[in-house]
């Protein structure tokens, strides 16, 4: 049976005009990911500018507007692969603007990779996308050296902005960084290895990207199941089925498990487990199943099952660090919607205790409104108890999403501390 390949989700970030684009123009490209009319109309495209090369570039900018301004506004999703793993790519915007699309891109990603400019080295941008990878609890982080073409090669450039990098990433919570000269516009250690660069003994970005490990990233010791939905079929065959469906989002499940079900606290055991109409032996995260249960208890959607001696916390007063994505404030007493796994509840925010200062990582005190693509701590008061993890431990419990309860916009992002 042919086993199925692997999925890395990757981020690209920096600051506006770094390469972002024309690096991810040149990975499709480089690893024949690219349909010929798709090439045809960039090499069209190009000669249309007066460019006297292809600008791969524009491979990725799918907006009028960022193709006429020659910069990425929306998370601009893409996918290709290689014979070893698949890949999706959240191409992110480097405007200040668009933290929030970052934020976005970035909360699913195994791996982020931050562009630097050879000429201009470290940004506050860099700051800014490195801070928020390291939030987000991205395992990975490779920074790219990018435009190397510009500055000879010059390995010395590259040395002082891997120093300069280092020495700010010491206060960051990211264990695994890889650092790579690279051109994007040439192709230099992109896909094929740099023959300007002999100095560089590493691997080339497709190289590190096939080769990282990501499958220790998910948490598979604390079991966590909440409950999408449950069926009932009422069909013949099936009067008596009761199976409950959702994505598991941390551990492994098996037939026989003695289980718990939250908040009520009864216990059972695993009867089956379902991949669609498959019966499967185990099942861990993130698969999406379907499970059965030895005795009949009353569970619904925004329920969870756990190990019975291992269990999320039950809180209804959090502690966040909050990403607000919207333009109106967020400040105290304000009412809104909280979606957190398969549970949506209305809150009220509490006190806004600080604000992150994105470029030294210093508490701002004394703030008493959250602006757009602020950071900041914040108490916030559910009317539902919420079975959470620490965001570090679990990224799917430990995070939540906050809702207009009036448009019903998600204006803002919440990790669980």
């Amino acid at each position: 049976m042919k086993s199925q390949k692997e999925i890395l989700r990757f981020t690209t970030a920096g600051s506006v005009d770094d390469g972002k684009s024309t690096l991810i123009g040149r990975l499709l490209y480089d690893s024949k990911a690219i349909f010929q009319d798709q090439l045809e109309a960039v090499e069209e495209s190009s000669k249309n500018k007066g460019f006297d090369y292809v600008d791969l570039s524009l491979l990725t900018d799918g907006l009028k507007s960022e193709r006429e301004q020659g910069i990425t506004i929306d998370v601009a999703y893409r996918y290709f692969e290689t014979p070893k793993r698949k890949f999706i790519i959240a191409d992110t915007p480097g405007h200040v603007q668009y933290t929030r699309n970052m934020v976005t891109g970035a909360s699913t990603a195994n791996l982020a990779i931050i562009l630097i400019d050879a000429r201009k080295g470290m940004l506050e941008q860099t700051h800014r996308h490195s801070f928020i990878a390291s939030l987000l609890g991205i395992p990975h982080v490779i920074v790219c050296v990018n435009k190397m073409d510009l500055v000879d090669y010059s390995e010395d450039v590259f040395n002082k902005i891997v120093s300069d990098y280092e020495s700010f990433s010491s206060k960051l919570n990211v264990k695994d960084i890889r650092f790579i000269p690279i051109s994007a516009l040439v192709g230099d250690n992109v896909v094929n290895k740099s023959e300007n660069m002999p100095w560089y003994k590493g691997g080339t970005l497709i190289h590190e990207l096939e080769n990282v490990h990501i499958s220790s990233d998910l948490n598979h010791v604390d079991c966590r199941f909440p409950i999408q939905t449950v069926i009932r079929p009422h069909r013949e065959g099936f009067q008596d089925f009761r199976g409950y469906a959702g994505r598991i989002e941390g551990g492994v499940f098996k037939p026989g498990d003695s289980i718990k079900a939250l908040p009520s606290g009864f216990t059972t055991k695993v009867k089956e487990i379902y991949v669609g109409k498959k019966k499967v032996n185990e099942a861990f995260s993130p698969m999406s199943v379907t499970m059965t249960l030895e005795d009949e208890i009353d569970i619904s959607r925004g329920d969870m099952l756990v190990r019975e001696n291992n269990s999320p916390d039950i809180q209804q007063n959090l502690e966040l660090l909050v990403t607000w994505m919207n333009e109106k404030s967020l400040t105290s007493s304000r009412k809104l919607l909280v979606k957190h796994t398969t549970l949506e509840t209305k809150a009220m925010v509490g006190d806004i205790l600080y604000e992150v200062d994105i470029n030294t990582l210093h508490r701002i005190e004394g703030v008493t409104e959250l602006g757009l693509n602020s950071i900041g701590r914040v108490n916030l008061r559910v009317a539902q108890p919420f079975f959470t993890d620490h965001y570090k431990r679990n990224r799917s419990t430990g995070s939540l999403i906050l809702i207009d309860p009036q448009t019903y916009e998600t204006v803002g992002a919440g990790m669980i501390i």
